[in-house]
């Protein structure tokens, strides 16, 4: 059978002016509030981002490198901005493909998040093709050892692993999303063989809501008091340098450390290492190995 590959990702803006597209499309077409787009903006402005995106190469280059490994083509569908997710799959079936892995370039499942790309590819192939979907794969041996590999040679700090907060309502609802996240952080600590770790999360957003707690600002602090004074931020939540990372991680969370007198330092991200593409390669196909749930 002819298999192709749709790997996903939140997707980012490709130049400055694309920010307020990029800001609705996120809110749903609900208004933006002047302030927050402003903010949002000057955000990336900071980060180098005029006329092109470093992000979005990032995909680019583990999308290119999967296929070589694979041997399988392997298209790009990005959540919130281009190419869609709908357009990765119409190019995935274009070229004649019998079944379809769904990959997304986030290792923990909620129903808010990896439940959004899933719903949005099968709504997309409305059944025309065999969807082989890959819900979670935070157990992935390869992506704990790679994460393990880069904590070690500071193991004698205090570790921090971080994830993207997601509204307090989810644990109502029974979402794997926190256990996950709890998981994979056990198992990298383990690997690492630390002494000292912690969890907590980044990147709230003002919904009006509660989010997941503890936020990696007031985390921080709390570290401080008790005595920690040197911390290194390892994010088990992303796997490249997005906005998350590159801001809310190398801009706020290091400028309240350096409020507080923190050492902090952060383990360099998964990006396109040949050793992740190589984790997700498994991860395909490991999937097309089993039986569609679609």
């Amino acid at each position: 059978m002819k298999t192709a590959v749709v790997l996903m990702a939140y997707g980012s803006p490709d130049r400055i002016e694309d920010v307020p597209a990029y800001y609705s499309d996120i809110r749903g077409g609900r208004p933006v509030r002047p302030e927050l787009l402003e903010e949002l903006t000057e955000r990336y402005r900071r980060l180098g981002i005029e006329d092109s995106n470093p992000l979005n190469e990032i995909t680019e280059r583990t999308r290119a490198a999967l296929e070589r490994e694979l041997g399988l083509p392997v298209f790009t569908g990005m959540k919130h901005w281009r190419p869609r997710i709908a357009e990765a799959v119409e190019a995935a079936l274009a070229g004649g493909a019998e079944r379809i892995v769904g990959l997304v370039l986030a290792p923990h499942y909620s129903r808010l998040s990896i439940g959004g790309y899933r719903q949005q590819v099968e709504d997309a192939l409305a059944g025309r093709t065999e969807l082989l979907f890959v819900d979670s794969w935070h157990r992935e041996p390869g992506f704990i050892e790679l994460l393990a590999r880069r904590v070690e040679p500071r193991r004698a700090s205090h570790v921090v692993f971080t994830a993207h907060s997601l509204p307090a309502r989810i644990l109502e609802e029974g979402d794997p999303y926190e256990d996950q996240l709890l998981e994979t952080s056990r198992a990298i600590a383990q690997r690492a063989a630390l002494s000292e770790w912690s969890f907590s999360y980044q990147s709230e957003s003002a919904t009006g809501e509660p989010w997941l707690q503890p936020d990696i600002l007031d985390h921080l602090s709390a570290l401080h008091a008790q005595g920690v004074d040197d911390v290194l931020l390892c994010p088990v939540g992303f796997v490249a340098d997005h906005l998350e990372i590159r801001w809310d991680l190398d801009v706020e969370a290091a400028e309240r450390a350096r409020e507080l007198g923190l050492r902090l330092g952060r383990v360099e991200m998964p990006n396109a290492d040949p050793a992740f593409v190589h984790v997700l390669a498994g991860i395909a196909r490991r999937a097309l190995a089993v039986p569609s749930n679609a």
